[in-house]
């Protein structure tokens, strides 16, 4: 019992000894070298972003992040190349969001009813929101495996839960059925158009 304490205890000792501490950085010299590399950060910005407002706030950005992590800063590394990968991480941050922004606005732009809530279809039958005559042909002509699947998940709402419980199989059946049927009714939908 004493053998095997002892065992126990030099493990641990040898544990700590082998785990290497990470020195902590004195938060004051950090920050004073952030600091001194306010300009270089700034014009690192401007020639990244191009507009002065943008690497402004890129900066700004930048010394909040590096503040907020100063923890994570290994004393004795490059305090300016530690502060430019912040910085290139922000401006590529703030470059996909832009992205995002502008193609949501594009897609906004061009679909006058996207800006509001599309009403859910009704059933083929239905009246207010009926699908066209010829669209209700195309469904009607799917065989109907596919065509249950459609009604049910597409024009009526249901999960694919709900729909594999109402048509009695399995769920990934279901989405197979669906995405089968759809491309079905496109590929109809496609050569009417290229006919018309």
């Amino acid at each position: 019992m004493r053998r095997a304490e002892e065992d126990s205890m030099s493990r641990s000792t040898r544990r700590s000894r082998r785990a290497p501490t990470r020195p902590t950085a004195a938060p004051d010299q950090v920050l004073s070298g952030l600091a001194a590399l306010v300009p270089d950060l700034r014009a690192r910005a401007l020639r990244l972003s191009g507009n002065c407002a943008a690497a402004n706030d890129i900066t700004q950005d930048t010394l909040e992040r590096a503040v907020r992590f100063v923890d994570r800063y290994e004393p004795g590394s490059n305090l300016r190349a530690w502060t430019y990968q912040i910085l290139f991480h922000v401006f590529v941050s703030r470059w996909r969001r832009s992205r995002r922004e502008r193609q949501a606005l594009e897609k906004l732009s061009s679909d006058p009813s996207a800006w509001t809530q599309p009403a859910d279809f009704a059933a083929p039958d239905a009246g207010p929101g009926a699908l066209l005559p010829s669209t209700q042909r195309k469904l009607e002509a799917l065989p109907a495996v596919f065509r249950n699947a459609i009604a049910l998940v597409d024009l009526e709402s249901l999960s694919y839960r709900e729909a594999a419980r109402e048509l009695g199989v399995p769920v990934g059946t279901v989405m197979s059925r669906l995405h089968r049927g759809r491309k079905l009714l496109a590929a109809q939908m496609e050569m009417d158009r290229a006919v018309a």
